[in-house]
């Protein structure tokens, strides 16, 4: 870890941190105290679990004192009489020798397994789903910021997930006020939109350029007396000024992204320089390769051509790299970090990180110390089920790939780029509509060959259709506008508006039951639903008393008559997988 940008200078091991508790007649925890994250720009959130002052209640010591101890502040384990002094030890049982190290602790590395689950599919999530023996303190370790509504409110464990990974160009810590533009505030130098699939048989990772030109909206951010202030927005301005320019946090970010995209995010997560250095120092180094010498006097990179373990200062040069590889833009820098989170993701995966306690509570304490997350993930609970969702992906089914781009053609010197019209929108649609980037396996061809056989058959006629309609996510009034298509257009005139769903959807579904499937398909040809959008279950009743199907419109509803279909293959793009090293040139 970096221990002194971090206030742990004297770089005590967590496994070394066990000692005695005559008391009990065992090993306990004791923890030393850390110093927290410099926040991004935007106040901290309050939580009920810190006491909720103004900075989220965690309290800031004057110079020179020391914080309460795990004892002191209230844990569940009481301190031995023997040691009232903070950092006394407890005298020894006679006859028992008393060790900092217990001899046996097969327990906490089974409790750590069964918390991991599976692999770890994403760094910056994965690392944080470690942290189940001293849930308090990592607690304390995370720092929150408000996504002023700019989100859908949180990630859900039974649909897709989006998070927004967000790397600040901020040079806070020890040793990073070297790097140049030392003043910067924070700005959002490296995006990237994880998208995993509801099944989560698959995931794509999608870098967003920072000289990409874009519209920021108006964006209303939560003060840091508890007040709201809306930002203006600026049109036609690199994608980087989304954060931290005028004042905006990472919820402005997010709301760019929705604007560029049309996918909204569940979360974000912010990361500074110093997240690339601990983390990769936890885990030992991450192997990178290189297709030629690279020496960029910019980044202080210097290695050879061929295979490197880097760690610590020199994996953050290698991720801020540019001048030296490709075109010498940030476009070429991407591809360096892509293979950097590559390659962390298969060391997180790795037996010797997954089955070492040790290496298990180093990756908690520098991840929940690294990361600024949204208010719906400020908890080692919520971000522990997060990571646990992502880590049920095959990393061969995570695809690395960019927003496709031009060079900004109102330019002579070129330095900005805008979207490529004619690629970018396909790339959207497919990750707003689910769709994988890589080959699943069969089990998930099999499903989709099923979703499309739900459109074959006979077809009812319009007037024998019976369907009640809710508005789950959909823009205020869809359903009734829908209900008025429905009957004056298309000839459904046995349809009602049910009002509100009881939760609301990503996707717009339609529920029925097998002898409704003729009605089914005659109701999705007329929408334009997709096999996936059909939904076998039971049939409800109207208001008339009489069997119906149920439509429920979601979030990614467009307007009465515009068809609901979704590409079943992804675009042609430039694309990597996270199982494969691909050497930077």
């Amino acid at each position: 870890m970096d221990a002194q940008g971090r206030g742990r200078a004297d770089n005590i091991d967590p496994a070394d941190q066990w000692v005695f508790n005559p008391n009990t007649g065992e090993y306990e925890l004791r923890l030393s105290p850390s110093a927290a994250q410099s926040p991004v720009p935007g106040p901290r959130r309050p939580s009920s679990r810190d006491g909720g002052g103004a900075t989220g209640g965690r309290t800031r010591q004057p110079a020179g004192q020391n914080r309460q101890s795990p004892r002191a502040r209230g844990t569940d384990v009481p301190a031995p009489r023997s040691a009232r002094r903070r950092g006394a030890e407890p005298e020894p049982p006679q006859g028992r020798r008393a060790s900092r190290r217990p001899v046996k602790k097969k327990s906490t590395a089974k409790k750590v397994l069964l918390w991991t689950g599976g692999s770890m599919a994403f760094v910056l999530v994965a690392v944080t789903a470690a942290g189940y023996l001293y849930i308090k303190h990592l607690n304390d370790n995370i720092t929150s910021v408000s996504d002023d509504g700019a989100g859908t409110g949180g990630f859900r464990k039974d649909e897709a997930i989006n998070i927004l990974l967000i790397g600040t160009d901020k040079r806070t810590g020890k040793g990073n006020e070297g790097y140049g533009d030392s003043g910067s505030v924070g700005h959002a130098d490296t995006t990237i939109l994880l998208h995993v699939s509801k099944d989560r048989s698959n995931a794509t990772a999608l870098s967003i350029p920072r000289d990409l030109i874009v519209d920021i909206p108006d964006c209303p951010t939560q003060q840091e007396d508890g007040s709201r202030k809306v930002i203006p927005g600026s049109r036609g301005v690199r994608f980087n000024t989304s954060l931290g320019q005028d004042d905006r946090t990472p919820s402005c970010t997010m709301r760019t992204v929705t604007e560029l995209t049309g996918i909204k995010p569940d979360d974000f997560m912010v990361a500074d320089f110093n997240a690339v250095k601990t983390l990769t120092e936890a885990v030992g180094g991450v192997e990178v390769c290189l297709a030629k010498d690279i020496n960029d006097k910019d980044s202080h990179l210097k290695l050879s051509k061929g295979t490197h373990n880097i760690s610590g200062e020199q994996a953050l040069a290698f991720v801020r790299t540019r001048h030296s590889v490709g075109f010498g833009g940030d476009l070429s820098r991407i591809g360096l970090q892509q293979q950097f989170l590559s390659a962390l993701m298969r060391k997180l995966k790795g037996n010797s990180t997954l089955s070492s306690p040790t290496k298990m509570l180093k990756l908690a304490e520098a991840g929940t110390k690294a990361l600024t997350v949204d208010d719906k993930l400020d908890t080692i609970g919520k971000l522990k089920d997060l990571g646990l969702e992502l880590g049920k992906l095959n990393p061969k089914n995570l695809t690395f790939t960019t927003v496709p781009v031009v060079d900004n053609p109102a330019e002579k010197v070129k330095s900005t780029v805008v979207l490529n019209g004619s690629k970018a929108p396909a790339v959207f649609e497919a990750i707003r509509n689910d769709v994988s980037f890589t080959d699943v396996k069969k089990k998930q061809k099999a499903a989709r060959n099923a979703q499309a056989a739900r459109l074959k058959g006979t077809k009812a006629p319009a007037s024998e259709v019976r369907v009640r309609i809710l508005n789950g996510g959909a823009a205020a009034g869809s359903a009734q506008a829908v209900l008025s298509w429905l009957q004056n257009d298309e000839g459904v005139t046995k349809s009602e508006n049910a009002g509100n769903a009881p939760a609301p959807l990503g996707r717009t579904t339609l529920e029925y039951a097998p002898d409704q499937a003729a009605q089914a398909r005659r109701l999705a040809a007329i929408m334009g639903l997709s096999g996936a959008a059909m939904k076998p279950g039971k049939s409800v009743t109207n208001s008339q008393g009489l069997p119906a199907m149920t439509l429920t419109l979601g979030r990614d509803f467009k307007g009465a008559g515009v068809p609901l279909t979704v590409p079943t293959k992804a675009p042609d793009v430039d694309k990597s997988t996270a199982d494969k090293v691909k050497c930077a040139s």
